[in-house]
């Protein structure tokens, strides 16, 4: 992707953090222009919150080159400090205080004036549904309003970068597809976002994607190309022996992944793996029906987090 260094919202090279002699992220390049949504998804462990600490200026690099909002991270990251929001996963906010009160405060650390403030709690508390629950202590709300409620306080000074770590991890479905919608409306507004996750269906909504492995950089691109560069990959097995099949492929190296999908096995396999050498796979007798199948995310996260040797093939 070729974007001016001026439309960046994040360039980061090389960036790498060691603890000891754990090395957590792993020489690291990243491009994120500006009113994107891009999301980073990846297992616990794979680097994502170390990552999103780095280039926000809370965690120093062990090494590599950060800028951020035409900032050089971490030398400048106290005036970065109010031009960025951050969520974390935890709810963060003061659980004995109002829904009013936790935004008052939020808008008193960011310096807002008293009109200002006023007007962007009124916006906030219509636009995130707390107008009947002002008066509410913020500890006695539930998940997807705790969830809410971080939202609105995060971009009360409406920062031009949100960080989100695994913001919805622990909603609902229903509060998840609306929380969601206001990142999508905070983008259109020219906020740029980066979220990470370990949702399918939430990196699916990302504008563009990293994910990330033991720390590295694996794959980088819209959904859409990810899925699109695993062509004749997939294959649909429907076995008379489901179980014995299943455990039969699993055995094979040039198969990288199944997935029982209601009574059909769903097959990530390397590219030169036809469906002959498929079949000779399965159990003597198994009368199987094998179609190729288009790649989805998930087929492209396995892909790429099992090192597949034949990828760029």
């Amino acid at each position: 992707m070729s974007v001016e260094a001026g439309d960046l919202a994040i360039r980061a090279r090389g960036l790498t953090r060691v603890f000891g002699t754990l090395v957590a992220v792993d020489h690291v390049d990243l491009s994120v222009p500006r009113g994107m949504v891009y999301g980073f998804l990846g297992p616990n462990g794979s680097g994502k919150s170390t990552t999103l600490r780095m280039l926000c200026g809370l965690l120093t690099p062990t090494s590599g080159e950060v800028n951020v909002l035409g900032l050089r991270i971490p030398e400048q990251a106290e005036a970065l400090k109010k031009r960025i929001g951050y969520m974390t996963q935890k709810f963060s906010l003061y659980e004995d205080l109002t829904v009013l009160e936790n935004l008052q405060f939020l808008a008193a650390i960011h310096d807002l004036p008293r009109a200002v403030a006023k007007m962007r709690i009124a916006e906030a508390i219509e636009r995130y549904h707390f107008g009947d629950r002002q008066k509410q202590l913020a500890g006695t709300l539930s998940g997807g309003q705790k969830q809410r409620l971080s939202l609105a306080g995060s971009v009360l000074h409406e920062p031009e970068l949100l960080l989100l770590d695994e913001p919805t991890s622990a909603v609902d479905p229903e509060s998840r597809r609306d929380f969601w919608a206001r990142l999508f409306e905070l983008a259109d507004t020219g906020t740029t976002l980066l979220v990470s996750t370990h949702y399918m269906d939430e990196a699916e909504r990302c504008h563009r994607l990293a994910i990330l492995q033991n720390g590295r950089l694996v794959a980088d691109d819209t959904p859409a190309a990810l899925c699109a560069a695993l062509p004749g990959r997939v294959w649909c097995v429907r076995s008379t022996a489901t179980r014995a099949a299943e455990a039969a492929l699993r055995q094979h190296p040039q198969v990288l992944g199944v997935a029982q999908i209601g009574t059909d096995l769903r097959v990530l396999a390397q590219p030169m793996l036809d469906e002959a050498t498929l079949r000779s796979f399965l159990p003597d007798g198994d009368a199987t029906q094998i179609d190729t199948i288009a790649p989805n995310l998930e087929d492209v996260f396995v892909a790429a987090t099992r090192g597949d040797e034949a990828r760029a093939a």
